[in-house]
């Protein structure tokens, strides 16, 4: 059994480490995509961009950071300066 008791104990079988002891490895993720266009063409709306996961944590390594971020922005289309 992976459980830490048999180091406690100082009980652990020959291949203990080899078998449970695996290195940690933390989550990796690439590059942020660019920024979507502003969801509203006039007035306040929102934009947002992701980045996909190259590596996934295992072993107990490092959680995966946010995936996905959305910030504020304010659509200037042309045809805002024509609508009531």
């Amino acid at each position: 059994y992976c459980d830490s008791y048999c180091e406690r104990t100082g009980d652990c079988c020959e291949d203990y480490q080899a078998t449970c002891r695996r290195t940690a490895v933390g989550c990796a993720v690439g590059p942020w995509g660019p920024w979507s266009e502003c969801s509203s063409p006039c007035g306040v709306g929102s934009k947002a961009r992701s980045r996909q996961v190259t590596i996934p944590p295992r072993h107990g390594g490092e959680r995966c950071p946010d995936l996905k971020q959305r910030r504020g922005c304010l659509g200037e289309h042309p045809i805002c300066a024509t609508a009531k």
